[in-house]
């Protein structure tokens, strides 16, 4: 198995532990999209402390990435995926993190294939 598919299984288990549903081809979309950095230590979990890193979060996947527009409700999905994963979890995967604000803001779509 790769690398790249087994960091895959493993947030699909942290996802499984959680309780939440995902549909595998925008997870897998979200780890293509995600590249090289679901290799690296730090640059694979996400600091919900950091403000500059939610910053980053906002204006490069979500209004980027994502195509949404600036507005309070991306820092809302922002906060509401740090509390759901957890404040003293400090092992907030990435990929997981992306995949439940792809979700809240309903942009599935773009990490659709058909």
């Amino acid at each position: 198995m790769s690398k790249a598919r087994e960091l895959s299984a493993e947030f699909k288990a942290e996802m499984n532990n959680l309780g939440l549903h995902y549909h595998e081809e925008i997870y897998n979309g979200i780890v293509d999209h995600l590249g090289a950095s679901i290799h690296d230590a730090d640059g694979s979990l996400v600091a919900c402390s950091d403000p500059t890193e939610l910053a980053t979060i906002k204006t490069n996947f979500l209004i980027g990435k994502l195509g949404l527009e600036d507005s309070p409700r991306l820092d809302e999905a922002i906060k509401e995926v740090c509390h759901g994963l957890g404040e003293s979890n400090k092992k907030k995967h990435r990929t997981t993190f992306y995949y439940l604000l792809t979700a809240i803001l309903n942009k599935e779509s773009v990490f659709h294939t058909d």
